[in-house]
């Protein structure tokens, strides 16, 4: 397959719309899905080889795979070395024994399954597991495991069809896919079966199935439409956009027309992204997507931080650094195993040594609990609650719907009245539902109802429920069904808020006081940027007692003043935990005998959760 300037480019175009998604830079909301571009390149590029490589009878499953090691391996093993050391330097215990956990999965090129594995609602945040990228490249090499065997195996009996058949592939695994994403998300986000069909849109374009674009007029179309694809999502979808499904589909056919247009002739948009510069970022793509999200995780946990201080010349220093050390990367790591300067007996004994030395790293910080001894006690102690219980808290499993527990009957388990006493309804997502253990506890005499569901903002406009499975079936039986049926005297509304949820308010209010006796709002919590355990255990480290309020997300600060004028003018009760949690000059981290009062970035713990029911009791005149 000849090589193709434009396609470097196009490499450019995802990898960079991957990295300022991830450092930030806020119109690039769905930069995320640079990754799925990168899939129909793969899938391309690859195809083409095993096709051509097939068709001639010169197809060497050996030759192959040594080509994928040479490829893909050496320059992931550098970085899997260096994150060690990194992780060494800024990782708590627990958050060592899941860095050591996924670097095994990375290591044997599982981590998209591990990843699944550990998808839970309450996970830690994806800023901090160094190694949450590898998902796709797992994705891949699964999928490369079996296709050129199959495709091999497939040629023997169906020859000339072959081009045929791969379509055929295509949109039955585009049907399963799409399928996968609307009833299973998580599962179609890392498994590489239902991840497949991106690839094959690849496939289909290398099997010469589809007729050539010649004319130059057609070419120019084709791929501007395809380059407004890509941007338009990139800048239009965000993190709320429902994905994996069809979403995914808009970037990988815009991607599909540039690769298509590109194949007999030039066009606009191929001429610029055969660019100087966009093909010397298309050359460093695969190490700049593995070096830049390292950077970005040990970034956040101190390194190359100035605290948020100046956060553009953080962002600045980042993608530069990144991009610095991939230029390294790909010269002195990755072309010279690629040029084959390093032998093939070479390349074996530098894999298998480079393999047993990380397994064996992985086993011995696991072993060692994480590197525990090496922390103070105090230090040790607070960063244990990195690895909270939250179930307790929040009834996750019974009362607290999630993606693993969606199928739960809430509405008869959790929203049983009782005549003999005054009955409170919790309505809302994971920040509602966290709610449940101080309310229960302070409140002994009250029987508490809870309709909760992980992503649910508790409106009576199902246009704005971001699951629009699981939580406008909950909401729209709490508000239409239940709540004009059942006596509730206080209904008690919460969510994680954010600027956007404020038209979704008003008439919900409205709508909520005609069949509760109370209503009451409680704005958004009190949030940091990391886990609220590790800002403290750093803070003691550092012996610097400010460092986590400067992590503090303090653009909540306005949203809660507004949150509050709005439930003033609706007449309903609101509660503020910035009343509650920073009456002081700066917000409280912990109770009287030192335990947190989240355990992650912005959910209770129970001592947290029992603090805001002792404060709603004392400070609020509740039926």
């Amino acid at each position: 397959m000849k090589y193709r300037a434009d396609i470097n480019g196009l490499r450019a175009v995802a990898v960079l719309a991957v990295v300022v998604n991830h450092v930030g830079i806020g119109v690039f909301h769905g930069g995320f899905l640079g990754v799925d571009v990168f899939f129909v390149i793969s899938g391309y590029l690859i195809s083409g080889i095993i096709f051509s490589e097939v068709k001639a009878g010169n197809f060497s499953v050996r030759i192959f795979y040594e080509r994928r090691i040479r490829r893909i391996f050496p320059a992931l093993a550098v970085v899997f070395a260096a994150t060690l050391v990194l992780a060494y330097i800024y990782c708590l215990p627990f958050e060592i024994k899941k860095f050591s956990q996924s670097l095994l999965a990375a290591t044997f090129c599982v981590s998209n399954l591990y990843f699944w594995g550990q998808s839970g609602y309450f996970e830690a945040l994806a800023t901090e597991k160094p190694l949450l990228h590898t998902w796709s490249l797992a994705v891949e090499e699964q999928f490369y495991f079996f296709f050129p065997v199959f495709v091999l195996l497939s040629y023997k009996i169906l020859r000339q069809k072959l081009g045929i058949f791969i379509v055929l592939m295509f949109f039955a695994s585009l049907a399963v896919g799409m399928l996968g994403a609307y009833y299973r998300p998580v599962a179609a986000f890392y498994v590489a079966p239902l991840r497949a069909w991106e690839l094959l849109m690849g496939a289909v374009l290398a099997a010469d199935v589809l007729p050539e674009m010649r004319s130059n007029a057609w070419r120019n179309a084709a791929s501007l439409l395809g380059i407004c694809l890509i941007m338009g999502s990139i800048v239009t979808f965000s993190a709320d956009t429902l994905y994996p499904g069809i979403a995914s589909v808009v970037p990988c056919l815009g991607a599909a027309l540039i690769i298509y247009a590109g194949r007999k002739g030039s066009s606009w948009v191929g001429a610029a992204l055969s660019s100087a510069p966009m093909v010397f970022i298309g050359l460093i793509s695969y190490s700049l997507y593995l070096w830049h999200w390292p950077i970005i995780v040990f970034h956040r946990m101190g390194m190359l931080s100035t605290d948020g201080r100046w956060p553009s010349l953080e962002i600045a220093v980042i993608i530069g650094v990144s991009i610095f050390v991939s230029w390294l990367s790909w010269k002195y790591v990755e072309t010279p195993f690629r040029n084959k300067t390093v032998s093939a007996t070479a390349l074996y004994r530098f894999a298998l040594a480079s393999v047993a030395g990380l397994v064996l790293a992985s086993v011995a910080l696991l072993a060692s609990n994480g590197l525990a001894s090496r922390f103070p006690p105090n230090v040790a102690q607070i960063a244990s609650f990195l690895d909270y219980d939250q179930s307790s808290v929040s009834r996750e499993g019974s009362c607290f719907l999630t993606p693993q527990f969606a199928r739960l009957d809430v509405e008869t388990a959790c929203m049983q009245g009782d005549a003999a006493k005054k009955n409170y309804l919790l309505i809302g997502d994971s920040h509602a539902a966290h709610l449940w253990f101080g309310l229960a506890k302070i409140f002994p005499d009250v029987n508490v109802l809870q309709a909760t569901s992980a992503g649910c903002k508790p409106s009576v406009d199902p246009a704005r429920h971001e699951d629009k499975r699981r939580c406008r079936k909950l909401m729209d039986h709490v508000y239409f069904d239940y709540l004009p049926g059942h006596k509730v005297d206080v209904l008690l509304i919460e969510a994680i808020w954010r600027k956007e949820d404020l038209p979704l308010l008003p008439r919900t209010l409205e709508y909520a006081k005609q069949y509760a006796h109370t209503v009451v709002l409680f704005g958004p919590m009190v949030q940091y940027d990391a886990g609220l355990p590790r800002l403290m255990a750093v803070s003691l480290l550092k012996n610097d007692p400010g460092y986590p309020e400067r992590h503090r997300l303090d653009f909540l600060d306005e949203l809660d003043r507004q949150m509050a004028a709005l439930a003033r003018e609706k007449n309903v009760v609101y509660v503020s935990f910035f009343d509650i949690l920073c009456a002081a000059h700066q917000c409280e981290t912990q109770n009287p005998n030192g335990v947190p009062i989240l355990y992650d970035y912005g959910h209770l713990t129970t001592d947290g959760s029992t603090r805001v029911a002792a404060y709603l009791r004392e400070h609020y005149q509740l039926p």
